[in-house]
C-alpha cells in the first residue's frame, strides 16, 4: 500500500511546490492536498485493520500533514498549527530512518532524513518565521520526484 501512496503523495508535493512558485492561491491549492490526505488516511485505516499499526502510523503522518495543510489554506488559519506538527513529524523520521536502515533499506532510511528536511521547513517557515524563499518549493518539487512519485511507481511495479 505503500507505492500507492507514494505516487499520490509525489503529485501533491510536486503541486504544492508549483503553485508556491507560481502564486497560485491556497484554496487552489488545496484541492489536491484534500485529495491526497483522505486517501491516505483511507490507504492507513484500512493498513490499522490489518494489524499493519507501525506502517500505518508512518503513513498517518502524511495524511495527517496534508489534511491539516489543506484545512488552513481553505479556511484561512493560523499557519504555525502546520509547522509544529511538523516538528512533530520532523523528529519521528529519525527513528523511522533507524528503524528501516537496521531492516536493511538504506533507502528508505535515506529517504525518510529527506523527507524530515522537507517537514522542518515547515517548522522554519510558520512558527520561526525565517521565510526560506524559493527553496521550499523546488525542495518540494524534487522531493516529490525522487523520494515519492518514483518510489512509489516502483513499488507498485515491484521493482523496489
Amino acid at each position: 500500500m505503500l507505492g500507492l501512496v507514494l505516487l499520490y503523495v509525489g503529485i501533491v508535493l510536486i503541486n504544492n511546490g508549483i503553485c508556491r512558485l507560481s502564486n497560485i492561491d491556497d484554496k487552489s491549492t488545496s484541492i489536491l492536498n484534500w485529495v491526497v490526505g483522505s486517501l491516505s488516511v483511507i490507504v492507513n485505516v484500512i493498513a490499522i485493520v490489518q494489524g499493519e499499526y507501525y506502517a500505518a502510523a508512518a503513513g498517518l503522518l502524511f495524511g495527517f500533514t496534508y489534511l491539516i495543510n489543506a484545512a488552513i489554506k481553505t479556511n484561512n488559519l493560523d499557519t504555525r498549527i502546520f509547522g509544529w506538527f511538523s516538528l512533530f513529524v520532523t523528529v519521528n523520521t529519525i527513528p523511522a530512518a533507524i528503524v528501516d536502515y537496521n531492516a536493511g533499506d538504506w533507502r528508505m532510511a535515506v529517504i525518510w532524513i529527506l523527507w524530515g528536511v522537507l517537514w522542518l521547513t515547515g517548522w522554519i517557515e510558520t512558527v520561526a518565521k525565517k521565510n526560506l524563499g524559493k527553496f521550499v518549493p523546488w525542495l518540494a518539487i524534487l522531493q516529490g520526484i525522487f523520494t515519492a512519485w518514483i518510489p512509489g511507481f516502483l513499488m507498485l511495479r515491484g521493482m523496489w
